[in-house]
């Protein structure tokens, strides 16, 4: 079954780690996929041509999601190659730790304009497409630190808490016009930046999970097609926790 056949979705950060299984994911699901990266064309270029066996239309686009002008010709490319909008998913993101006596202005200041002022960005631009529509639906990446923070990353928790806030306060805008507007906050996940942590961090990360393993960027894209999907049709302004019952 198809939860999103036609529909067409905007993905940032698409070229990796949980962006790269959305697309795969939105693909299968029977949508048309517009994403975003930064500098891994190679791994963009991996992606569409990994898609192209759902049959949908898959393209990649070059921008930086911390940019108002860019976003806004991005949105105007989309809406041209595709003829309109029905999903966004801000998952662009990075990550500057350090424990916040160490931290620098430009590692604070990176985290949040590609953390946050993208989302701004993105949802700002889809706005006037989505009210003339009268529907669509839009899901931020959080995650579980902006839920519980920790030590030597400040500028992450306090970004992916802000996406939180945003989250709620769009919903409440924009409810009245079928648009929704939730967050998903992924635990730890088995990624290309996980994958070189030390051992006996990443045993500290799975014992601190009641499923005491680290989760994969697929079940995260999962939760991301329940959400753009008619089956969460009445949710909206929620943040769905998908760390594997982190305590």
């Amino acid at each position: 079954m198809k939860l999103l056949q036609d529909k067409v979705a905007i993905i940032t950060g698409g070229s990796r780690g949980i962006g790269s299984a959305m697309v795969k994911k939105f693909a299968e699901h029977g949508a048309h996929v517009a994403f975003t990266y930064r500098s891994s064309l190679e791994n963009a270029k991996k992606i569409i041509e990994e898609s192209k066996i759902f049959g949908t239309k898959i393209k990649a686009y070059s921008s930086d999601a911390s940019s108002f002008e860019q976003t806004q010709e991005l949105i105007s490319e989309v809406l041209k190659e595709f003829g309109t909008i029905d999903i966004l998913i801000n998952n662009a993101g990075i990550t500057r730790d350090n424990l916040l006596m160490r931290m620098t202005e430009d590692n604070w200041d990176d985290v949040m304009n590609n953390n946050l002022k993208s989302i701004y960005n993105f949802t700002k631009c889809i706005m006037r497409p989505m009210l003339k529509a009268r529907g669509g639906s839009i899901i931020n990446i959080s995650s579980i630190v902006g839920l519980k923070g920790n030590a030597g990353q400040a500028n992450y928790a306090a970004s992916k808490a802000g996406i939180i806030g945003f989250t709620k306060s769009i919903a409440q805008e924009v409810g009245s016009r079928n648009i929704r507007c939730n967050a998903i906050a992924p635990g730890f996940i088995a990624t290309d930046m996980t994958e070189n942590l030390d051992e006996k961090i990443k045993d500290t990360m799975i014992e601190s999970t009641a499923l005491k393993r680290l989760g994969l960027s697929e079940e995260i894209a999962n939760v991301a097609i329940f959400l753009a999907s008619d089956l969460s049709s009445y949710i909206t302004g929620e943040t769905l926790n998908s760390s594997g019952g982190m305590f």
